[in-house]
């Protein structure tokens, strides 16, 4: 008997039992954007159908890995931003960068409330050419709102570096700290009732 035919045999239907099995690749995207807080702006796009994980950390500066001291000293460099994985076939990238203007001041350079300073800088980092012109379309849309410039910078996104754990899922860990209470509770409340995002 001829074993290699066999074999031959035996290695394609192996091949496809395996292809068979492969998952597809991840359909999820990354988006990354600032507007002050970052323990803010996360409370807000987490809600979000379609919304996977948000990761709360600092892009834009020359620090690599710097510290939250360190960024809040205004001297690195970096804002204080959330890096988004979502599904675009649930929620588009457009859709986010609609609720991030809604979210936060896009007219108050490097400020937001009591949050002074570069790091609090309205921002979009975009991952591609296409998020990129999404970004730009967003801007100009988001102004027909604001009776002032947005300030908002848009800048191809070089690095993002993750914060410490402790500023993960910030919110929803420490909904009765004095921060969270008074500065974030009543801007989830209001984007609730404009039907911005939906509600718990």
């Amino acid at each position: 008997m001829n074993v290699r035919p066999v074999l031959v045999l035996l290695t394609l239907l192996t091949a496809m039992t395996l292809q068979a099995d492969t998952k597809p690749a991840s359909s999820t995207q990354l988006a990354t954007m600032g507007g002050g807080c970052f323990w803010c702006t996360e409370a807000v796009i987490q809600r979000l159908p379609g919304v996977k994980k948000v990761v709360s950390g600092f892009a834009g500066g020359h620090v690599a890995n710097p510290s939250y001291e360190e960024v809040c000293t205004g001297t690195t460099g970096h804002a204080e931003v959330i890096q988004v994985e979502f599904d675009p076939a649930v929620v588009s990238y457009e859709k986010i960068l609609e609720v991030f203007f809604e979210a936060h001041d896009p007219t108050t350079m490097n400020r937001q409330g009591a949050d002074e300073g570069t790091q609090y800088r309205s921002v979009i980092f975009f991952h591609n050419e296409e998020q990129h012109q999404a970004a730009v379309r967003a801007k100009a849309a988001a102004q027909a709102f604001w009776p002032d410039p947005i300030v908002t910078e848009i800048a191809p996104l070089a690095k993002f570096y993750p914060a410490e754990g402790y500023h993960q899922n910030y919110y929803r860990r420490n909904s009765s700290q004095d921060y969270c209470t008074f500065v974030i509770k009543p801007k989830v409340k209001k984007l609730e009732q404009k039907g911005v995002i939906p509600k718990n």
